[in-house]
């Protein structure tokens, strides 16, 4: 194994988002308010050689964790195929999905058998109309379900992602923590980020996290020291819980400095950032597992060149047009 990809910044890559396909079955107001609209065909994503040739390159550069998102990766038909792929890869340590839990009670013990290691799974309310007002489905009761069900079979963690939405779920706080007191869930709040779609649902329901920091702070939560392979979330952890609280805040000074992770879309498009100007197509060094050398070399070209931040604090977002588009 050689070195990890790393920038000009002397930032490593651990960590790689995987998109496997652009489709959903939700209509969530901050990513795809008026539900998927296919833009591509299914077999148009990539294949599961495809698949396996991508995580092989970065395998081979240090990258020890892959998380697969889509759209719902579930609604892929080989789903099972790809994690199983995954898990085999030498190298990978944990194989993480992030889910809209529509299919999880019926299949998470699938997913497990198959090499499945870590689950995110979103959770914008505990409130049924408000989760219906956010997502578009009446399925909280199905996905609470679920993350039991992914408890019964083995899984000591289930990570919960929740957007913070002010005048929406921003009063939510009280009945998550008592949801996670007893619980090994750890409670993600993520701040909305702004898209080439959604200037105005940004100006109406963006929250800073900062509010969350403070109370946490103030109420005896310490901070947990990071490892390589984390994600962006500063997490806290209190003797009184067996949850734990993560806090995503993109708009933060600095929040870019810690960058472990690469982005690959469904459709074989390399992304330095979900933010990003342009993603760099894959695809045709993905068609024969003797182009491995000349795909590790032209990531590791683009790596060079990421830039330093976002940029986001400025009002910049890039070509993003929503966040499914390159599995946000």
């Amino acid at each position: 194994m050689s070195t990890q990809f790393e920038d000009s910044y002397s930032r490593k890559y651990y960590y790689l988002r995987l998109s496997v396909t652009e489709a959903c079955n939700f209509r969530c107001t901050y990513c795809l308010p008026n539900g998927y609209k296919p833009t591509h065909k299914n077999s148009e994503f990539l294949s599961v050689d495809e698949l396996r040739r991508v995580v092989s390159a970065f395998a081979n550069r240090g990258t020890s964790k892959v998380r697969i998102t889509g759209g719902e990766p579930s609604l892929r038909k080989d789903f099972i195929d790809i994690l199983a792929m995954i898990s085999e890869q030498e190298g990978i340590k944990k194989v993480a999905m992030t889910t809209n839990g529509y299919s999880l009670a019926k299949n998470v013990h699938r997913w497990r058998d198959a090499g499945l290691t870590d689950i995110n799974v979103s959770v914008d309310s505990l409130d049924p109309r408000i989760f219906h007002q956010i997502t578009g489905v009446s399925k909280l009761y199905n996905i609470m379900n679920g993350i039991d069900t992914a408890f019964e079979v083995g899984f000591s963690q289930v990570k919960v992602n929740v957007v913070l939405l002010k005048d929406l779920n921003n009063g939510d706080l009280p009945a998550f923590l008592k949801w996670i007191q007893y619980k090994p869930i750890q409670l993600r709040f993520i701040e909305l980020m702004q898209t080439g779609e959604m200037h105005s649902l940004f100006s109406r329901h963006h929250q800073s996290g900062v509010s969350i920091h403070n109370y946490l702070v103030s109420n005896g939560w310490l901070m947990k020291v990071k490892k390589h392979s984390d994600g962006p979330a500063e997490v806290f952890y209190n003797p009184n819980y067996v949850g734990e609280i993560g806090l995503i805040m993109p708009y933060k000074k600095d929040f870019c400095d810690s960058c472990n992770r690469l982005r690959v879309s469904a459709l074989g498009q390399l992304h330095m950032c979900l933010f990003g100007d342009f993603g760099i197509d894959l695809r045709d060094l993905l068609q024969e597992d003797r182009q491995k050398n000349a795909l590790i070399s032209r990531i590791q070209d683009h790596v060079s060149n990421k830039k330093k931040s976002h940029f986001l604090d400025q009002g910049y977002t890039g070509v993003t047009s929503n966040l499914a588009s390159i599995g946000g």
